[in-house]
């Protein structure tokens, strides 16, 4: 086990109370540490094979969990990369080899079990930089800022409040109390279960949030679930505002890779995982899974897998599949099967990239998230954040130019001719400078895999657990009971699916890490009880 992680395997005590002194993974003193359950063995010993089916963050998470307590891993993975959503490949630009992703994406201090993992190859996370704002910018004009904003709730949250232009005091007057103290007020995973059948957008219609400070709750967070607010859950809204605003003392800013994710996180892991002995092949998709005796044999196209074990932590679709094609699995539970099969996806979105001959405008912030720009939610200058698109805009005197549009409508996912323009034109209302400037390169991808995190019962979910325990789930559309975001959701159940085998078989876990579960201001709960008989 890597020493630069000692609390992961540590037995605290339940409910995250951790000793004095003890090693925590961030700066907030609250954050709580759920232990692995407790064992006879440290070390497996290669008395058993697993087959983690998918190579993005949750399955990379349970692959390295299980291989470092010496379990026999076998890491297959559909495509030509690892990472998942999170990967990146390599295209070609004006002559030049580029690299590509799905889009930007952010790495926030609160994401303990994510950076867990990466420490494994690089313990003092040199592969991520920091971003020093992430300004808000709304069609109106209206301009928000994280930066010089407090750290520590509720302190964060007034900060914000005080300094945002995007409040007003007539506006906080029309805010019901008795509401916004339901923000402080959570216990989780009780809250996620209390908000059932309430969309993201139905929570603030009763908080009667200010309608000029809706892009910070819904743009922000809705859409970074790929989601339309009127069917992005309300539990995970509030979930949401609790681990960023109002629960966790860690901050608003965030980290970024500091080069593509391939060169920077998951290359570097790959070998870790080699190291530990585990075997990781690519281009090897999955098509099926089988009973076998006491264990399961997992199919693919070229060879059959004998294993003890399966996790499987691939996108929902793929998992749909595997599962309908295994009556086997969940033969016992089968509203189990009927609850996975009707799980459904987040509407299409669509991440632009651009390599244009032109630098950026000077007051072009490296990550900015827009609302009212028409389909456009955001802009990123990638030559400010990664070092390879820096390279190449110093060797072209241009710029590297990404846009996302989550939640496409149907008919901007389907022509792509009419995405390009409106895109286009949202970018130029924003940085006018950019007009006329040349595409030397351009790569438009459109995608709808995302699974929808909606206002279906959250007890109802298929969590880590299956009905047959040679079979866990990992992935960001697994339910989870921590109030941990997509990446971070991901990381923590590829934890949690690990632990749960090595429970099976009497070996330490590695346990996992959250922002507090209950809110930070004291008396909050009985003062809305209160205002609410009143």
């Amino acid at each position: 086990m890597s020493s630069f992680l000692p609390a992961l395997t540590t037995p605290y005590a339940a409910g995250g109370r951790l000793p004095r002194g003890a090693w925590r993974p961030g700066r907030d003193r609250r954050a709580e540490h759920q232990p692995a359950p407790p064992a006879g063995l440290r070390e497996d010993g290669g008395r058993h094979r697993v087959a983690v089916v998918g190579g993005g963050i949750a399955g990379l998470a349970a692959a390295t969990a299980l291989a470092e307590r010496g379990v026999r891993v076998e890491l297959l993975e559909s495509t030509s990369r690892l990472g998942g959503r999170v990967a990146s490949w390599q295209v070609e630009v004006d002559g030049s080899s580029v690299a590509m992703s799905r889009g930007f994406h952010a790495f926030f201090r609160q994401y303990y079990n994510l950076r867990a993992l990466l420490r494994r190859a690089d313990p003092s996370l040199t592969a991520l930089r920091a971003v020093r704002d992430y300004p808000l910018l709304a069609a109106e004009g209206m301009r928000d800022s994280f930066t010089h904003i407090p750290r520590t709730p509720p302190w964060s949250v007034m900060g914000f409040v005080l300094r945002s232009p995007s409040f007003t005091a007539r506006d906080l007057a029309r805010v019901d109390v008795a509401e916004a103290l339901g923000l402080l007020d959570v216990a989780f995973p009780e809250t996620f279960s209390a908000l059932d059948g309430r969309s993201a957008a139905d929570v603030l219609d009763r908080l009667r949030f200010p309608d000029r400070a809706r892009h910070l709750a819904l743009e922000v967070f809705a859409r970074s679930f790929f989601a339309d607010p009127r069917e992005f859950s309300g539990g995970e809204l509030v979930a949401m505002f609790h681990t960023y605003f109002l629960g966790s003392a860690e901050g608003l800013l965030f980290d970024v890779a500091a080069d593509d994710f391939d060169t920077a996180l998951w290359s570097p892991l790959a070998a870790h995982l080699e190291r530990l002995g585990a075997s990781v092949t690519l281009d090897s998709p999955v098509r099926a899974l089988e009973e076998h005796g006491e264990g399961v044999v997992v199919v693919t196209d070229d060879r059959s897998l004998q294993v003890d074990a399966v996790v499987v932590a691939t996108d929902r679709r793929p998992l749909q599949r595997l599962v309908e094609g295994a009556p086997w699995l969940g033969a016992s539970d089968p509203a189990w099967r009927d609850r996975l099969a009707g799980l459904g996806h987040a509407p299409p979105f669509g991440v632009w990239r651009l390599w244009l001959d032109r630098p950026a405008p000077r007051d072009a912030a490296p990550f900015l998230g827009t609302s009212g720009f028409g389909p456009l939610d955001n802009i990123s200058f990638l030559e400010m954040l990664e070092d390879g698109a820096r390279d190449w805009a110093v060797r072209h005197g241009g710029s590297v130019v990404e846009l996302h549009a989550y939640a496409l409508p149907a008919d901007l996912a389907v022509d792509k001719a009419a995405l390009r323009q409106v895109l286009w034109r949202e970018l130029l209302r924003v940085h006018p400078g950019l007009d006329g400037a040349r595409v030397l390169g351009e790569e438009l991808l459109v995608r709808e895999d995302c699974p929808l995190v909606g206002t279906d019962p959250w007890a109802t979910r298929p969590g880590v657990r299956t009905p047959d325990p040679r079979v866990v789930l990992a992935g960001d559309g697994t339910r989870c009971e921590l109030p941990v975001a997509l990446m971070e959701r991901a990381a923590t159940t590829g934890f949690q699916a690990a632990d749960t085998l090595l429970a099976r078989w009497d070996v330490a876990g590695h346990g996992t890490w959250s922002p507090p579960l209950r809110g930070r201001v004291p008396g909050a709960g009985a003062l809305r009880r209160t205002l609410s008989r009143g």
